[in-house]
C-alpha cells in the first residue's frame, strides 16, 4: 500500500484503514440522520395535507376510550401495591398459616402475627400526661370498653354486635385484651381496699396464675423497683374480629367504621383525654384519601398551567402570536392522558393514588415537545407555504422528540417489566408508557394539525385570537390607540431581507435570551462563579447522598390529617420500647426432651422478651431434671399429662403441634414461641436489622426455624425491590444512549448527555435526602422520570453545540441557547407553576412527589442554563475557525492504491480527500 501526503509518514496502512472506517461511520450516521429527517419532513407534509383528519381522530379516540374511565375501579389492597411481590416473608407466612391457622391462635391475642385480619384499635392518653392507671381513667377506659362491646351493625333482619363477630374463647365468650382483665382486677382491688395488687412491666400476672404481656398495651410507663408499674401515660385496646366469609367480612368492615365513630363521639364527651382510633381499613382509606384531597389543588394547577402556556406563546405581534397553540399543547397532553386512562380501565386496571404523578410526567415531556415545534416554526421562512413550513418543523424537531420518547418508553418499559418487584411501581411505569406513547402520536397528529391551522391564520394575516383580517398600517392610523395596540403586526412587504429573520424577536423570552442572557452567561468574569457554584452543588449533593435511607414506613404514602398518621405518631411516642411481636417457629421434629436442644432454642432467642407458654414449658421440664437419656415415649406421655398437672400450661396446645403414629405415640412436628425485642427510636431500622440477623441465624443453626411478623412482608427485600426499577432504568438508558450513537450525527452528543444525566441524578438524590425525602416507591419513580426529563431538555442543546462548525465554542453555546433555550424556558415555567399547588396538598405522598419533581426541574434547569453553557466553552469538542474559501494547497490528500490481501480480496481502490 502506498500513502502520499502528510499522512504517509505516520501510521502506515493500519492508520489509513482506521481513518477510512471513521469516515465511513460518520458518513453512515449523516446519511441515516438525513434519511430520518427526510422521512419526518414527508410526514409533516402529509399531516399538513390532511389537517382535519389528524385533528379530529385523536379527539374522537380520547372521547371513546376516556368515557370508560367514569366507571373506574380502585385498588383496595395496599399490600398488593406496596409490598415486594416476590419475597421470602410471603413464603414464610404461607408456612406459618399451614402449621398454625389463625383459629389456633385465638388465646394469644396476637392473631395479627400471621395476618392483620379485621380489628379495631384505640390508644387512650391524656393531654396533661396523667396516669392512665388511676381510678378516674381506669373507670373511663372500662366505660369505653363497654361502649365498644355494645356497638351494633344493622343488617336486614338482624343486628350484629361485637359478641357475634368477635373471636371466641373455648367457653364461647369473646376474647378481649388482657389489659382489660388487668384493669378490672385493679378496679376490684381498689373497691375491696386491697393494696397488694401490683402490675409489672412488660409481663404481669393475673389472679388465675397466667402471665400476660402488656408491653404493647401500656405506654409511657414509669416503673418502681422489680419492674412494678408506677404510672402509664397511654393504654392501647385491641378488638379482633372474625372475617371467615364475605358476609362476615362486610359486617366487620362496617363495625370498624362505627367503632371509629364511637371512639370519636366518646372523646367529645370526655375532652380531658385524647383517643386515637385505628382499624384494618384505615391505611387503605387514608391512602386513597390523597386523591380526594388533591382534586381542587390539581384544578388550580391546571388553571395556572393553561394561563402561563397561553402567555408563553403570546407576543405583541397579533399575527405571529400563537396563544391558541399554548392551550392546544396542553390539550394534546390531556387527550393522551385521557386515552391512556381509558385503556387502563378497559384492560382491568385499577386506580390508586400513585397515579397522581402521571399527569406531571406527561406535562414535562408533552409541553416541551410542543414548545420545541413552535420554536422550529419561528425559524421557518414566512414566504413558504404552510405545508412546506410544517414539513420543515417536523424535520427539525421530530427526530430529537422521537429519540427522547423512545428513551421514556425504554426506561419506563423496563420499570413495567416483571423485574420490578413493587406492584405500584410496575403499574405506574406501565401506565406511563401507554400515556407517553399516545402523547407522541397526538403531538404528531393533533398538535401538528393545530400548527397547520394557525399557520394558515398567520399566512392570511389574521388575528391570532379573533381570526379577523388585520388591516394595513395606513388603515390602522385612523383607528383609536387601543385598537392599534390589539392589532399590531408587521407585514412582510414592510420588512427587508435582513429583518425577515427577526420578526419573532419581539417575543419577550427570545429577546431576553438573545439580547442579555447569552452574553452574560458566557462572560469571562461570570464563568468562575458558575464553576464555583457547581462545586458547591456537588459538595452538598455528596453530603446528602451519603445519608440516603430507604423509606418502608407506610405512613409516607397517606394523607396527613388522617387516623393513620395520628395513630402511628402516638404509637411511636408511647409504644416504641418494644418491637412488634415476632413469631419464632420451629418446623421440624426435634428432641425436645434433650436438654442440649432446649439450651439451643433458648440461646437463639437470647436477648428477647419471650411471651410464650412453650418457653415456660421448657423451663418446667428443666426443673423436673429431665435428662438427655429420657426415652422419647416418656417425654410424650409427660407432655400430654403436663397440661392437666400444670394449670399455667392450659393454653400450651396452641403453641405445639402433635402428630400421632401407628403405635399411639405422638411426635412434636412443630412448635412456636413469641418474641419481643427491646428497641430504640429507630424502630423500623432496628426491626429490619433484626429480621436479617435472625434469617442468617436460621441458615446456620442446628434447629430449623423461621421468624415472622406481618410487617416483614413490607420490609423484606424492600431496599433491593425499590431500587431495582431505578437500576434497571439506568442500565436501559445507558444501553439506548449507546445504541442511539449510530442514529445521531456525532457520538460525542451521547457522551455529554450521559455525564449530564449522572450529574443531575446525583444532585437530585443528594438534595432529596437533605430535604427529608427517603428512597421509597414514589421517589424512585420520580428519579426514573428525572433521567428522561434531563434528556428531554439537554439533548437539543448538546446536539446543536456538538454539530456546530466554523465558529468558536462560545458562539455555538450562544446559538444553542437562542435556538432551544426558549422552548426549555417555556416548558420549565409551565412545569414549575403546575407543581406549586401540589406543595399545599395535605398528603405525605404528594409532598414526596412535589419535592422530587421540583428538585428534578430545578437541577435540570440549572444544568441547561448555567453549567452546560459554561463548561462547554472550554471542554471538547473543539471548534476551529475555517476560511470560507480553501486553497488547493491546504487540502490533505490520502491516495490509496489497490491493496490485496492473501485471499486476493480488493480492499481499497480510490483516492479520498479529507
Amino acid at each position: 500500500m502506498v500513502l502520499r501526503g502528510p499522512w504517509g509518514s505516520r501510521g502506515g496502512p493500519g492508520a489509513a484503514l482506521a481513518l477510512l472506517r471513521a469516515i465511513r461511520t460518520r458518513m453512515l450516521r449523516q446519511v441515516l440522520h438525513r434519511g430520518l429527517g427526510t422521512s419526518f419532513s414527508r410526514l409533516g407534509h402529509f399531516v399538513a395535507s390532511h389537517p382535519v383528519f389528524f385533528a379530529s381522530a385523536p379527539v374522537l379516540i380520547s372521547i371513546l376510550l376516556g368515557a370508560s374511565f367514569s366507571r373506574y375501579q380502585v385498588e383496595e389492597s395496599v399490600e398488593h401495591l406496596l409490598a415486594p411481590t416476590h419475597s421470602l416473608a410471603k413464603i414464610e407466612r404461607n408456612l406459618v398459616d399451614s402449621l398454625f391457622p389463625v383459629n389456633r391462635s385465638k388465646h394469644r391475642l396476637y392473631s395479627d402475627l400471621q395476618t392483620p385480619g379485621r380489628y379495631g384499635r384505640v390508644i387512650i392518653t391524656s393531654f396533661r400526661k396523667a396516669n392512665m392507671l388511676d381510678q378516674h381513667h381506669t373507670d373511663l377506659i372500662l366505660k369505653l370498653h363497654s361502649a365498644v362491646t355494645r356497638i351494633q351493625v344493622q343488617r336486614p333482619g338482624f343486628n350484629y354486635t361485637f359478641a357475634h363477630i368477635c373471636i371466641l374463647n373455648n367457653d364461647k365468650t369473646c376474647i378481649v385484651d388482657d389489659i382489660v382483665h388487668v384493669l378490672e382486677e385493679l378496679k376490684a382491688a381498689r373497691s375491696s381496699n386491697r393494696t397488694n395488687f401490683a402490675i409489672t412491666y412488660p409481663i404481669t400476672h393475673l389472679k388465675d396464675g397466667r402471665e400476660v404481656y402488656n408491653g404493647h398495651q401500656l405506654g409511657g410507663v414509669t416503673v418502681h423497683s422489680k419492674d412494678r408499674v408506677k404510672s402509664a401515660e397511654a393504654i392501647q385496646l385491641t378488638y379482633y374480629l372474625q372475617a371467615i366469609n364475605s358476609l362476615n367480612d362486610m359486617v366487620a368492615e362496617k363495625w370498624e367504621s362505627i367503632f371509629c365513630d364511637t371512639v370519636e363521639l366518646f372523646q367529645k364527651s370526655n375532652r380531658k383525654v385524647k383517643m386515637y382510633p385505628f382499624t384494618s381499613s384505615s391505611l387503605k382509606e387514608d391512602f386513597q384519601k390523597t386523591s380526594r384531597v388533591s382534586e381542587r389543588y390539581l384544578i388550580t394547577s391546571l388553571v395556572l398551567v393553561v394561563t402561563l402556556a397561553i402567555l408563553c406563546c403570546s407576543m405583541q405581534d397579533c399575527v405571529r402570536s400563537k396563544p391558541w397553540l399554548g392551550l392546544l399543547g396542553l390539550l394534546t397532553v390531556t387527550l393522551a392522558t385521557l386515552t391512556a386512562a381509558g385503556i387502563i380501565n378497559l384492560t382491568g386496571g385499577k386506580y390508586n393514588s400513585t397515579f397522581l404523578g402521571i399527569p406531571f410526567v406527561m406535562l414535562g415531556h408533552g409541553l416541551y415537545g410542543t414548545f420545541e415545534m413552535l420554536s422550529s416554526w419561528r425559524k421557518t421562512r414566512e414566504d413558504q407555504h404552510v405545508k412546506e413550513r410544517t414539513a420543515a418543523v417536523f424535520a427539525d424537531s421530530m427526530l430529537s422528540f422521537s429519540l427522547t420518547t423512545a428513551m421514556y418508553l425504554v426506561t419506563f418499559g423496563i420499570g413495567a417489566s416483571p423485574f420490578t418487584n413493587i406492584e405500584a411501581a410496575r403499574i405506574f411505569c406501565c401506565n406511563s408508557c401507554i400515556a407517553i406513547f399516545f402523547n407522541y402520536l397526538y403531538v404528531l397528529s393533533f398538535y401538528g394539525s393545530s400548527l397547520v391551522f394557525t399557520g394558515y391564520i398567520e399566512n392570511n394575516y389574521q388575528h391570532s385570537i379573533f381570526c379577523r383580517k388585520v388591516p394595513k398600517p395606513e388603515v390602522l392610523q385612523e383607528k383609536p390607540a387601543w385598537y392599534r395596540f390589539l392589532l399590531t403586526a408587521r407585514f412582510s412587504e414592510d420588512t427587508t431581507d435582513s429583518e425577515e429573520t427577526n420578526t419573532y424577536e419581539s417575543h419577550l423570552l427570545v429577546w431576553f435570551l438573545k439580547r442579555y442572557y447569552c452574553d452574560w452567561i458566557t462572560n469571562t468574569y461570570v464563568k468562575p462563579f458558575v464553576v464555583l457554584f457547581y462545586l458547591v452543588y456537588i459538595s452538598f449533593a455528596l453530603m446528602g447522598y451519603l445519608q440516603v435511607s430507604e423509606g418502608s414506613d407506610l405512613s409516607n404514602i397517606v394523607a396527613t390529617a388522617t387516623r393513620t398518621i395520628e395513630y402511628t405518631t402516638a404509637q411511636q411516642k408511647y409504644f416504641s420500647n418494644y418491637s412488634p411481636v415476632i413469631g419464632f417457629y420451629i418446623y421440624e421434629s426435634i428432641e425436645y426432651w434433650n436438654t442440649s436442644v432446649q439450651e439451643d432454642v433458648l440461646e437463639y432467642t437470647k436477648g428477647f422478651v419471650r411471651i410464650s407458654w412453650f418457653e415456660s414449658y421448657l423451663n418446667y421440664l428443666r426443673k423436673l431434671n429431665i435428662s438427655t437419656g429420657l426415652p422419647k415415649k416418656n417425654f410424650t406421655d409427660m407432655l400430654r399429662n403436663s397440661f392437666l398437672k400444670a394449670p399455667q400450661f392450659a393454653h400450651f396446645s396452641e403453641d405445639i403441634i402433635f402428630s400421632k403414629k401407628y403405635n399411639n405415640e405422638v411426635d412434636v412436628v412443630a412448635s412456636r414461641m413469641f418474641l419481643v425485642a427491646k428497641t430504640m427510636e429507630t424502630k423500623r431500622e432496628e426491626l429490619y436489622d433484626l429480621l436479617e440477623t435472625l434469617r442468617k441465624l436460621s441458615l446456620t443453626s442446628k434447629v430449623k426455624f423461621i421468624v415472622f411478623n406481618p410487617s416483614f412482608v413490607y420490609m423484606d427485600r424492600y431496599a433491593s425491590s425499590v431500587g431495582a426499577p431505578l437500576q434497571n432504568s439506568c442500565i436501559s438508558a445507558l444501553f439506548l444512549l449507546f445504541f442511539s450513537a449510530f442514529l445521531v450525527a456525532d457520538s460525542l452528543i451521547n457522551v455529554w448527555l450521559t455525564l449530564t444525566v449522572a450529574s443531575v441524578e446525583f444532585g437530585v438524590i443528594g438534595f432529596m435526602t437533605l430535604w427529608k425525602v427517603e428512597l421509597d416507591c414514589i421517589s424512585v419513580l420520580c428519579l426514573i422520570y428525572g433521567i428522561n426529563y434531563t434528556i428531554d431538555n439537554c439533548a437539543p442543546l448538546l446536539s446543536t453545540f456538538v454539530l456546530g462548525k466554523e465558529f468558536t465554542r462560545t458562539k455555538w453555546v450562544k446559538n444553542a441557547l437562542e435556538v432551544h433555550g426558549v422552548a426549555i424556558l417555556q416548558s420549565y415555567l409551565c412545569y414549575i407553576v403546575g407543581l406549586i399547588p401540589l406543595a399545599a396538598v395535605p398528603s405525605n405522598l404528594t409532598r414526596t412527589l412535589f419535592r422530587c419533581l421540583f428538585l428534578i426541574a430545578l437541577v435540570t434547569f440549572f444544568h441547561c442554563f448555567a453549567i452546560l453553557p459554561v463548561i462547554l466553552t472550554f471542554l471538547p469538542p473543539s471548534k476551529k475557525k475555517r476560511k470560507e474559501k480553501k486553497n488547493p494547497e491546504n487540502r490533505e490528500e490520502i491516495e490509496c492504491v489497490e491493496m490485496v490481501d492473501m485471499d486476493s480480496t480488493r480492499v481499497v481502490d480510490q483516492i479520498t480527500t479529507v
